[in-house]
């Protein structure tokens, strides 16, 4: 079953269809720019079931802390990054968890690792296990 979500405004929807590859909390500098928080947390999900249902998003590359070049798509109204994606991912797509429509998916989103983790502020406790 499909799982969809959208921007604040509600212009752009997405969805995915799949398991996760992975869940992810990430401290990378550029996640703290686009939640204005200090980490997000992804879900990356297979690109192959991945959809624009609505509303024709707008984006913005750079190059990440990486070093390799990562694009984010955003609502060109409201702002909200829905996912990004880049070399780094293959052909996944990193859906920010908080755009899904789901009151449980930050629930059921907890992370298996993180990525950046060097960049985690002391405060904020480690995930168990570390994906880098």
């Amino acid at each position: 079953m499909a799982k969809q979500g959208s921007c604040f405004c509600g212009k752009v929807r997405i969805s995915y269809e799949g398991e996760p590859v992975t869940q992810v909390l990430c401290h990378c500098l550029d996640c703290r720019k686009i939640t204005g928080s200090v980490f997000s947390t992804n879900l990356v999900v297979p690109g192959a079931g991945f959809k624009v249902l609505s509303g024709a998003p707008k984006t913005i590359s750079k190059t990440s802390d990486s070093g390799n070049e990562i694009t984010s798509h955003f609502c060109g109204d409201c702002g909200s990054t829905l996912w990004r994606d880049g070399v780094s991912f293959g052909e996944n797509k990193v859906i920010k968890v908080g755009v899904l429509d789901d009151l449980n998916a930050l629930d059921e989103a907890k992370p298996v690792g993180e990525l950046f983790a060097h960049h985690r502020v002391a405060w904020v406790p480690e995930v168990a296990t570390k994906a880098r």
